[in-house]
């Protein structure tokens, strides 16, 4: 009978990395503080709390059922926090309790808006959009740097071998990669100066080759010293480039209905699915929709950067009264589910994904995290 393998023990650092793999923290704002906030990353979880708001209701929830790990949607520390107790009457308050009893508190916020089946398209899945589009765009500086070098022609082998062996020209499973383009350089060696081609006090023109690394930015420091000691001059010229990732989608979803649907419709689908205590449009309630603009939360300005149309329909959880006035004058729809609701939804589905993803912990929805306004 073959012996049964000891599972090993899930801690929060996976937790971490499963969420970051579905939120890359690069995707979120820079305004915005997501990511671990509270806890011991080597702790173990087998049990986790999903919530948008860490209140008191919630902390006391979490404590109560056992949970190793909360992940709290708002961030429940924006600014710089002085002191933290438990007699705190913010949201410091739930922390120190969270801390006190040993559990975990992580936060994705923007981020998990950003992300491919997040907070913007789950709710895209709500009004029946499958296919979609960001409303911005994003990238990150990645951990490579391109080293630009200019190296006489007999040289430049020996040079890109140096530089090779210091850790620059691997791209993925290719090593020695570099790219050189011929052209010519200039140099008025002045007094005091030994150059290795041509001679001091006159102008002197050299046939030279740009040659081209890439770098990991740890490495830069010994490519560079490398290049150096490699190569034939006294003073050696070199460029260091910053290199870009690939633009990700990044805030806010655009995507067209199947079947165009009258405004009011539409709004009474979203507040069945996502269990909206009171839903508010703007526009006419027969208005035909046919395309859809997503920013859950607060949708601010950032609709009004793409062309808007009298078929659209921004879907959000609040609009301040000005920015309502501007939907009505270009003419365009919104529908304003509450800043909470528009944000519960995504909730569920982050915890199927979780599941799979670290088998042996339990991943629950809180019950005690709700709406904070309600209809009377």
């Amino acid at each position: 009978m073959a012996k049964k393998t000891k599972r090993k023990a899930i801690r929060v650092t996976d937790v971490c990395n499963a969420l970051e793999t579905i939120a890359p923290l690069h995707l979120g704002q820079k305004w915005d503080n997501i990511g671990l906030l509270a806890g011991d990353a080597n702790a173990p979880v087998s049990k986790a709390l999903l919530c948008i708001d860490l209140t008191p209701e919630v902390a006391t929830e979490a404590i109560k059922s056992g949970v190793d790990f909360v992940m709290a949607y708002h961030p429940p520390i924006f600014k710089p926090v002085a002191r933290m107790t438990a007699q705190s009457s913010g949201p410091e308050a739930a922390i120190f309790r969270c801390i006190a009893n040993g559990i975990a508190v992580y936060s994705t916020h923007t981020a998990l808006d950003a992300a491919d089946g997040g907070t913007n398209d789950v709710i895209a899945n709500l009004c029946g959009v499958t296919e979609t589009e960001p409303l911005e765009y994003t990238t990150s500086p990645t951990s490579e740097r391109k080293i630009a070098t200019f190296v006489p022609a007999k040289n430049v082998d020996a040079v890109a071998k140096a530089m090779s062996k210091a850790g620059a020209g691997r791209i993925g499973d290719y090593e020695q990669c570099s790219y050189r383009i011929e052209g010519h350089g200039t140099f008025f060696g002045t007094e005091g100066t030994n150059p290795a081609a041509g001679k001091r006090g006159r102008l002197e023109r050299v046939d030279e080759v740009r040659l081209e690394m890439v770098c990991p930015t740890n490495r830069v420091p010994k490519v560079i010293a490398a290049m150096t000691d490699a190569h034939p001059y006294e003073e050696v010229a070199y460029d260091i480039y910053p290199i870009e990732s690939h633009p990700e989608r990044g805030i806010g979803r655009v995507g067209r209905i199947a079947q165009p649907v009258t405004l009011e419709s539409l709004a009474r689908k979203l507040k069945k699915a996502s269990g909206a205590p009171g839903t508010h449009i703007v526009g006419k309630p027969i208005q035909k929709i046919h395309r859809v603009v997503i920013v859950a939360g607060a949708a601010g300005s950032l609709p009004f950067t793409i062309p808007l149309g009298k078929t659209d329909v921004i879907i959000t959880g609040e609009i301040r009264h000005h920015d309502a006035l501007t939907i009505l004058r270009k003419p365009c729809n919104a529908i304003a589910l509450g800043h909470w609701s528009s944000e519960h939804p995504t909730l569920k589905h982050l915890a199927k994904r979780l599941t799979v993803m670290t088998k042996g912990v339990l991943f629950k929805v809180s019950r005690a995290d709700c709406e904070p306004f309600q209809p009377i």
